[in-house]
């Protein structure tokens, strides 16, 4: 800028959406800082006007058969550890008819396999319609010629709906998958987190999909080190797993964040300790896992084939994301 080679500098996006007045007196040089939804500012900033946004066909950046697809941004759930509503604000529902454009021409680049992800997908339309219609969504997505496999990312415990489970029995492009964060199973550690579920209710609520969906696989998360997570809560949260068997699991020590309700409790539990907790875990995920895994000997399964590598394909089951679960090797 002093070398005369641009004229402005701006920055835009989570960092300065959370820290804008700090960066300001920090980085004076800086013309303008923008948080994450603010297109009319920045429009306005370069003498434009926005008038509305154009849907144009959407580059993707994973491999040409599999595409994320963003159903919403930001969450309204009042997680005590998590900084996403301070950065990325309340939850807002993305029209169902731009995600249904988006997802035609994705489908149109080859596309096979749809992920939805969104802070919570399970407030799909929640602010927009007044109403959760995440399995509408769903429904109208599998109509779209090419799409073979819609796998669904992020659900929050506490709200699933109903019409959500029978929409995964009866449509048959529907991955019999379900990414369900839990983040611990103790009441006392749930009620610190602000988590709005209980023990009881969360087992009731796996316990249900379970049933009414058979083959179902489960993912969930984790976070061992909270606060007030004793060795009480920790074991509490072991017997629970090794209950349940998931059929996918992911473990997160606990880190402070600022400004969030849970910073004030400090971090309380030694880094060894946290990190010892998650290797247990994971110890007793590797055995469940093992367990499951040789439960598929001899059975037959639909594929999709992410690569060649030499002389073997690598493919994925409806029942592995990508990058996070498992694979399958065919020779």
């Amino acid at each position: 800028k002093k070398q005369g080679k641009l004229k402005k500098v701006v920055v835009a996006g989570c960092l300065s959406e959370r820290y804008m007045e700090d960066l300001r007196k920090e980085i004076p040089e800086v013309d303008s800082f923008f948080g994450t939804e603010a297109y009319e500012g920045i429009v306005r900033e370069f003498g434009g006007n926005l008038k509305y946004e154009l849907l144009g066909e959407r580059i993707i950046t994973t491999p040409k058969h599999f595409a994320y697809l963003k159903i919403s941004e930001g969450c309204d759930n009042p997680c005590s550890f998590c900084a996403i509503p301070l950065m990325r604000g309340l939850h807002k529902t993305k029209p169902m008819d731009q995600l249904l454009a988006e997802a035609e021409s994705l489908a149109h680049q080859g596309v096979k396999e749809l992920i939805l992800i969104g802070q919570d997908t399970t407030d799909y339309g929640i602010d927009l319609y007044g109403k959760r219609n995440l399995a509408e969504l769903i429904n109208k997505l599998s109509k779209i010629n090419g799409i073979e496999w819609i796998r669904l990312l992020y659900v929050y415990p506490s709200h699933f709906p109903d019409d959500l489970i029978n929409e995964m029995v009866n449509n048959p492009k529907i991955c019999k998958y379900i990414d369900v964060p839990l983040q611990h199973i103790s009441d006392a550690v749930l009620k610190s987190m602000r988590r709005g579920i209980t023990r009881r209710r969360t087992k009731e609520l796996l316990y249900t999909l379970k049933e009414k969906i058979p083959g179902l696989s489960l993912r969930t998360t984790f976070i061992v080190g909270y606060p007030n997570e004793t060795e009480k809560e920790f074991e509490e949260l072991c017997d629970f797993i090794r209950d349940i068997k998931f059929d996918r699991l992911g473990v997160f020590t606990y880190s402070t964040e600022e400004n969030t309700p849970s910073f004030i409790l400090g971090d309380p539990v030694p880094k060894e300790i946290k990190e010892e907790r998650k290797a247990i875990l994971m110890e007793i995920q590797k055995e469940i896992s093992e367990e499951k895994n040789r439960s598929s000997i001899g059975k037959r399964m639909k594929v999709i084939i992410d690569s060649l590598d030499n002389d073997y394909y690598v493919g994925r089951s409806d029942r592995d994301s990508p990058e996070v679960d498992g694979e399958v090797l065919i020779n």
